[in-house]
């Protein structure tokens, strides 16, 4: 399994490593509690495919998340005396560097710690990355809840429900449509991004087979007719 990324920012400001601070009263050396840490683990890739399988093309400014708006939501399921800790793991293709770059230092600056990992092959995905980041936070005794964004079951379905097993609460955050495993788990609860307030600036157009209306609707097609003769 892949190394945990380095440390945040707010990881260096306040060490998570740390059990606790001490003091001495009346002679009695007294630890405090812990914070209880909420973990978002945001997993770009998936999570743009999702997306854009959804309405069908590549988003517009208006059907992208504002992860502002997450940020605020994740900090209110924290609470004021819990840590709140807001991640996102994406591949960076060569040669996209200038493209990704502005969006990554947006994330920064909103408060979100960022691991990026070069997309040289197929397989060089950030799911063991994810889940090496979860390990790590889990071993540090302070992790009470964790949220994934992603719709992906293979890579994370198993060590989500036994991190519940072991008294962690899971959620997982996602579109319905492709988030399956999360929809119909028992133990793993489930939020629609768009449930989020604010994450979207327009309503999505979802229509799928399992949304129409009495009146029925289009499906649009995923790609051009014309792409047929470029394969």
């Amino acid at each position: 399994m892949s190394p945990s990324p380095a440390p945040s920012p707010a990881d260096l400001a306040h060490p998570a490593s740390i059990a606790g601070g001490q003091g001495d009263v009346n002679g009695v050396l007294e630890t405090e509690p812990t914070p209880a840490r909420t973990l978002l683990v945001w997993d770009a890739p998936n999570m743009d495919m999702s997306l854009g399988s959804l309405l069908g093309a590549r988003p517009t400014s208006a059907f992208r998340p504002r992860f502002d708006a997450v940020g605020r939501w994740l900090l209110g399921l924290a609470g004021p005396e819990g840590v709140a800790e807001a991640t996102v793991f994406t591949n960076v293709v060569p040669g996209s560097t200038e493209i990704v770059r502005p969006w990554v230092e947006a994330l920064r600056n909103v408060g979100f710690a960022v691991f990026a990992k070069p997309k040289t092959t197929e397989d060089s995905d950030v799911d063991d990355d994810m889940l090496a980041h979860i390990e790590a936070r889990h071993a540090e005794g302070d992790l009470a809840h964790v949220v994934v964004a992603s719709g992906d079951g293979r890579a994370f379905r198993e060590p989500l429900e036994a991190l519940v097993e072991q008294g962690i609460r899971v959620t997982v955050i996602g579109f319905r449509e492709y988030a399956a495993f999360a929809v119909a788990s028992e133990v793993v609860g489930f939020l629609d991004l768009e449930e989020i307030e604010g994450v979207f600036r327009e309503p999505l157009p979802r229509v799928s087979l399992d949304t129409l209306p009495a009146g029925g609707a289009w499906l649009q097609p995923l790609r051009s007719l014309r792409s047929l003769l470029e394969r």
